[in-house]
């Protein structure tokens, strides 16, 4: 009997908010103090959608609501866990907060104007994808006026 290739899914949160001038301002976290700076990411648990461990995992963690505005994009990788290698497929989520709380589930995280939230991000995956949301939210603004 042929095993089963196991796929690993990650939702990640591309989460912005608006300063009192109207900016976008973009959440990013750093798990531990010396970690790095990333977008939230969340394992996709058994019987769960990319979109629903997003929006659960920004109001477990995150302490925020959120609207899923729409998918930024998709990126493929593979971890090694217990020795196996496992495929990953990365799902990226543009999302506005709509209203939050306190912060608990981040050690550290900040919210940052576009220029300084893609210098904090190490890897060049959500450096792409920050910037694809940051173009959407452009998009979004121009059908407005």
């Amino acid at each position: 009997m042929a095993s089963k290739d196991k796929l690993l899914l990650v939702g990640v949160a591309v989460v912005f908010n608006r300063d009192n001038r109207g900016k976008p301002r973009w959440f990013v976290i750093r798990q531990t103090a010396d970690g790095e700076w990333e977008l939230p990411k969340m394992a996709v648990r058994r019987g769960e959608s990319s979109v629903r461990s997003v929006i659960r995992a920004m109001g477990e963690q995150g302490g925020m609501k959120v609207k899923v505005l729409e998918e930024v994009g998709r990126s493929g990788g593979a971890v090694t866990v217990n020795g196996k290698v496992v495929s990953q497929r990365y799902l990226y989520y543009l999302m506005l907060e709509k209203g939050g709380g306190e912060v608990l589930g981040f050690e550290q995280y900040d919210w940052l104007d576009y220029p300084k939230a893609v210098r904090k991000l190490v890897t060049k995956r959500d450096k792409q994808m920050l910037m694809t949301a940051r173009d959407m939210v452009k998009e979004m603004e121009k059908k407005k006026k």
